[in-house]
C-alpha cells in the first residue's frame, strides 16, 4: 500500500521565494500557522526555510508547531537552539577534527566559509564534511566559517548559522535546486508498510572495538523491532541532527557524560523520543561517586567503599586494607579499575587518578571465581550472567598496561528463576534506584551474602551470551517494552 507523506516547503512569501522545487507543496508560514488544513494535517515533513530562526519569529514558530502537530521539521527546535551553542559547535568541531584538517591543509587564506546546502557544496571535494556538518546540524542552507588558529598549528570550527534564500549568490542558485531535488526525493517515504507504525534509531559504532552488542545481536534488535511494526535504522554519531525524524532512540554505543552518546540522548530526549538509556540514567551510571552515596543512602549492600579525596588518600589501606581496589568515577566494564597490592602502588594510583577528578572510589578487594550480572529492563530482570575471572586475573576482562583487551574469562547464563532469589533481589534493588530503563547490575557473592559492585547503562547484549537462555525472545522483550512507551508517549502527546 502507497502511503505518501506530506513534504511541505514553507516560506514567509511564496511570492518572493527565488527557488522553485518540484512535487513538494509551497506554503507561507503565516498559512501554515494559521490554516486548520496543516494543523489537521498528519505526519507531514517540513522544510521549514523562512528567512529568520530568531526566538519568537515566524519561522521559530513554524518549527515549534510543527513538533507540536507531530510533523517532522527541519531544522527542528533543538537544532535551531544548537547552533547558538558554542559549547556544541566546540564539540563537533574536535570530533571533525580530521576531516576538517584533511579538508584545508592545501588552503593558503586563514579563514574559509563553506556554504552548505541540503549537504552538499558546489566544490565536489568539500561533500563529506558538508554532509556530516549536515548531519549535526540539519538546517537546509548553512553556512560554515572556519578559522586557522596559529597557535595549534590547526583549523577549527568557528561558527555556523542559516543562510537565507536571498542571500544565496545567484550563480549557485540551480545547483541548490538539484540539491535539494535530490534529498527531499531521495529521503520521502513512497512505499512504506503500513505495517511499520513508528520509527526506532539504534545508535551504534561500527569502529568501536568492545562494543556493548556484536553485530549478530544488532541483527536480532532489528529483526525483533521489525516485528513488532518498528521501521529501523542503524545509526551513527554523525546522525545526530536527523535524530528528530525518529520515534525512539536505543543506544548501542558505550556511553559517557562527555562523550557524544550522551549528547544525542539528551538531544533525543529534548525532541521528545523514547531513549533507552535515558540521559539521566548515563549521568547516574558513569559516576560511581554518585553510585556509592545512592547504595549506601538506601542500604543496598555494597562491599566496605571509602569516597576517596586530596585529604584521606594517604589513609586509605588504614581504611581498607591491602590489596585494596580503586575506580575512578567514570569506570564501566573493568576499566578504570585498578588494584593496588601495596602502599606504594596504592598512593601512586591515587596520585595519579586525583590528577583528573576531586574524588575516588576505594573499595576493599573482594576475590571471587565469577561476576554475576543481572540485566534489567522497565524494572524487570531479563537475564542473569555468571562471568569468570579471566586467567591469572582478578578481572573477568584482563588487559595491557594502555588498556587493551588482551583476554576474559568464560561465561555462563541462566535462566532468571535459576539464579539465586538473593542475586535478583539485590539487583532489582540497585537498579530501581536509578530509574526504569536497562541496566546490568554486577554483583559479588560471599557466602549467601550478596554485594552491588556496579550498576551499568548500556549492558552488554551480545549473541551467543546473554541471549543463551532466552534467544529471540530477548530482544523482543526489550523491544516490547520501547514500542509500549511510544505508544504511550503519543497517546499522551495527542491528548495534549
Amino acid at each position: 500500500m502507497d502511503i505518501r507523506v506530506p513534504i511541505l516547503i514553507v516560506v514567509d512569501d511564496p511570492i518572493d521565494w527565488p527557488l522553485q522545487f518540484k512535487g513538494v507543496e509551497l506554503v507561507s508560514a503565516k498559512a501554515y500557522l494559521t490554516d486548520a488544513r496543516y494543523s489537521n494535517m498528519r505526519d507531514a515533513k517540513i522544510f521549514n526555510l523562512c528567512r529568520s530562526y530568531r526566538y519568537q519569529s515566524i519561522g521559530y514558530y513554524v518549527s515549534l508547531l510543527a513538533e507540536a502537530r507531530h510533523h517532522k521539521p527541519v531544522p527542528t527546535i533543538t537544532t535551531i537552539q544548537d547552533l547558538k551553542s558554542q559549547s556544541i559547535v566546540r564539540a563537533y568541531s574536535y570530533e571533525l577534527d580530521d576531516l576538517i584538517q584533511k579538508n584545508f591543509a592545501p588552503l593558503q587564506s586563514r579563514e574559509f566559509v563553506l556554504s552548505v546546502y541540503f549537504g552538499r557544496n558546489l566544490a565536489k571535494r568539500y561533500d563529506s564534511l558538508s554532509m556530516h556538518l549536515f548531519r549535526l546540524f540539519p538546517v537546509p542552507f548553512l553556512r560554515a566559517i572556519f578559522s586557522y588558529n596559529e597557535k595549534t598549528s590547526k583549523w577549527f570550527l568557528k561558527n555556523i548559522g542559516p543562510v537565507e534564500a536571498s542571500g544565496i549568490p545567484s550563480e549557485h542558485r540551480q545547483f541548490v535546486v538539484e540539491a535539494a531535488q535530490e534529498f527531499i526525493g531521495r529521503r520521502r517515504p513512497v512505499r512504506r508498510r503500513i505495517s511499520m507504525r513508528y520509527d526506532l534509531a539504534i545508535l551504534h559504532n561500527p569502529e568501536e572495538k568492545e562494543p556493548p552488542s556484536n553485530k549478530k545481536a544488532l541483527q536480532r534488535f532489528v529483526k525483533a523491532a521489525e516485528s513488532l511494526g518498528l521501521a529501523t535504522e542503524l545509526i551513527v554519531k554523525e546522525d545526530y541532527g536527523r535524530i528528530a525524524e525518529f520515534d525512539a532512540l536505543f543506544i548501542r554505543e558505550t556511553t559517557g557524560v562527555t562523550h557524544h552518546t550522551y549528547r544525542i540522548a539528551r538531544k533525543a530526549s529534548a525532541e521528545g523520543l523514547v531513549v533507552v538509556d535515558d540521559p539521566e540514567s548515563i549521568l547516574k551510571c558513569t559516576n560511581k561517586v554518585f553510585l556509592a552515596e545512592l547504595m549506601e543512602k538506601h542500604r543496598v549492600p555494597v562491599p566496605k567503599t571509602v569516597i576517596v579525596h586530596r585529604e584521606n588518600a594517604k589513609s586509605i589501606s588504614r581504611m581498607l586494607g591491602l590489596p585494596c581496589i580503586l575506580k575512578k568515577p567514570d569506570s564501566s566494564f573493568s576499566q578504570g579499575v585498578v588494584k593496588a597490592e601495596t602502599e606504594e602502588e596504592l598512593v601512586s594510583y591515587a596520585e595519579d587518578m586525583l590528577e583528573r577528578s576531586e574524588l575516588l572510589i576505594a573499595q576493599v578487594f573482594m576475590p571471587t571465581n565469577y561476576d554475576w550480572r543481572v540485566g534489567i529492563f522497565d524494572r524487570q530482570p531479563l537475564y542473569v550472567c555468571k562471568y569468570y575471572m579471566a586467567d591469572h586475573h582478578w578481572q573477568i576482562i584482563k588487559r595491557d598496561k594502555s588498556g587493551v583487551k588482551t583476554g576474559d574469562g568464560m561465561s555462563e547464563t541462566l535462566p532468571v528463576e535459576h539464579a539465586p532469589t538473593g542475586v535478583v533481589r539485590t539487583a532489582l534493588r540497585a537498579a530501581n534506584l536509578i530509574g526504569n530503563s536497562l541496566y546490568g547490575v554486577d554483583i559479588k557473592q560471599s557466602g549467601k551474602s550478596f554485594y552491588v559492585m556496579e550498576v551499568n547503562d548500556n549492558p552488554s547484549i551480545d549473541a551467543g551470551i546473554e541471549d543463551a537462555v532466552l534467544r529471540e525472545e530477548l530482544y523482543k522483550r526489550i523491544m516490547r517494552v520501547i514500542l509500549r512507551r511510544i505508544e504511550q508517549h503519543k497517546e499522551k502527546g495527542y491528548q495534549v
